[in-house]
């Protein structure tokens, strides 16, 4: 199984919204067959 790394941060998950959206990316990736390694960091505007 290839696996994949995903990386979120700053603006795309600022809000619920984004959250919402990158974890159904998370999602179609898994089920598209792949692992999937995700990072996220920071919030848009706020540091670590």
């Amino acid at each position: 199984m290839a696996i994949i790394v995903q990386k979120y941060g700053g603006t795309s998950v600022a809000d619920a919204e984004k959250i919402r959206r990158a974890a159904k990316r998370v999602i179609k990736t898994v089920e598209n067959g792949f692992g999937v390694v995700v990072v996220a960091s920071a919030r848009g505007k706020q540091t670590d």
